[in-house]
């Protein structure tokens, strides 16, 4: 076993231990903290999966809590719940998680539970019945909200026939084929110790907590997980016209690794473009024009690509005006953006960042997710460090070279008057 204690400039009280078989113990004590999250961090989400397991993540993300060996679905909660704990469970892309809070003092039941679910759960045919009827009432629930199946189609569409590219939540044919054979053979080859980061914070302490994860992890097999098919962003666009009262769309371009050295420049983009009341989408097409209630620009970073886009919802007769104004936007701050305008947003990258490591359960995410992506805890100075050398002109070319980009476009309810991909492309090209 390999003990060390975090010198990255992070905070001096973070330490680190790694398993024989590979699993990452991180430990934060947080003074003045009575309570103590924790959980794991698996390398492993959707974009793992091959076609046929299209859904299977988030499938067992769900059936960990649905029985083991020692206990019953209603145990799970109810060790949690008698001493006032709660416990979740969150799919992404690239990562799965399985988290706890309670009180410092009951730290050993919530390892305890977390250990059971993730390495002893039975996946009992009747309960596995049920759950996938949950997640499909789940799948239905988010096909009648059109601004959660915008996302998914633009998603689909920047990333045509790609693991990277499809739904979370799976789709009806794939989730029924599930068996208990499907699952097991998804964990044994995606859920290997050295992808798996066990992390706590608040009111804790770092020898107890490797005790039980050696009790409870140790036994995993060291095994080399299969890389996942990288991501590869082509663009295209998805229309869905639909009876309703509004349009949602979401125009995209290509966006960046988080590994890339352009990443902070383009993430200061988007937050200067449309990341909050202060930016030129809010104030051009909420305040000026009166197109839209609301419209933002988002960056989403993944280990190898990346995705930026802006979404709004807009009458269907002023979806022209929405676009061509939005391209406007994106045009004029790749050309005009200024030293305040980076400032501000700078400022509240910052804000951001710091606010999310003032509780333990934004602590545990951060050190786990940076382990994994990086294998290091990366110091909150030398991000800001990152963040504050970004200058003007390096913003103004992250929005240039991302404008020459091939667009994505998708849009729901009544869109007919929305200009073709080709229009919206050459529009960008000549911004």
């Amino acid at each position: 076993m390999n003990e060390h204690f975090a010198t990255f400039g992070a905070s001096p009280s973070l330490r680190l231990t790694h398993l024989p078989n590979g699993l990452t113990v991180a430990t934060e004590p947080m003074p003045g903290v009575a309570t103590a999250t924790l959980g794991v961090w698996v390398g492993a989400g959707s974009r793992h999966e091959q076609a046929h397991e299209h859904g299977l993540s988030h499938l067992i993300e769900h059936m960990a809590f649905k029985g083991t060996g020692r206990r019953s679905a209603r145990a799970i909660a109810e060790d949690i719940e008698n001493v006032g704990g709660d416990i979740n469970a969150a799919t992404s892309a690239e990562q799965t998680s399985y988290t706890a809070r309670v009180l410092g003092e009951d730290i050993a039941v919530a390892l305890d539970v977390i250990g059971d679910i993730l390495t002893n759960s039975v996946f009992e045919a009747g309960e596995l019945a049920r759950e996938k009827g949950v997640i499909l009432q789940e799948y239905a629930a988010v096909e009648d909200t059109p601004d959660d199946v915008v996302y998914d189609a633009f998603t689909e569409a920047a990333f045509p026939d790609q693991p990277i590219g499809r739904p979370i939540l799976g789709r009806p044919e794939t989730i029924q084929s599930f068996d208990r054979a499907a699952i097991e053979s998804y964990l044994a080859r995606e859920y290997t110790p050295d992808r798996m980061v066990l992390a706590a914070a608040g009111a804790v302490e770092h020898e107890a907590i490797v005790a039980a994860a050696e009790r409870h992890f140790g036994g995993l097999p060291a095994r080399t997980p299969p890389d996942a098919v990288l991501g590869r962003y082509r663009g295209g666009e998805r229309r869905m016209a639909r009876k309703l009262e509004q349009a949602n769309l979401v125009l995209g371009l290509p966006g960046l690794s988080f590994r890339d050295d352009g990443y902070y420049a383009l993430h200061l983009f988007a937050q200067v473009l449309g990341g909050g009341l202060t930016s030129r989408l809010w104030h051009e097409v909420r305040e000026t024009r009166g197109l839209a209630y609301e419209i933002h620009a988002f960056h989403w970073p993944f280990s190898d690509c990346g995705l930026f886009g802006i979404g709004a919802g807009t009458a269907g007769p002023d979806l022209p005006a929405l676009v061509d104004v939005t391209v406007g936007c994106l045009a004029d701050a790749a050309r005009t953006l200024d030293a305040g305008e980076l400032a501000r947003a700078k400022a509240q990258l910052k804000v951001s960042l710091l606010s999310a490591l003032e509780t333990p359960g934004g602590r545990i995410e951060r050190i786990a997710r940076q382990l994994l992506a990086w294998g290091r805890v990366i110091p909150a100075d030398e991000i800001i460090a990152k963040v504050d050398a970004v200058t003007t002109e390096e913003v103004r070319e992250a929005g240039r070279v991302l404008m020459g980009g091939p667009p994505t476009l998708a849009a729901i309810g009544p869109i007919r008057r929305l200009q073709s991909l080709d229009a919206v492309g050459s529009a960008l090209r000549s911004a």
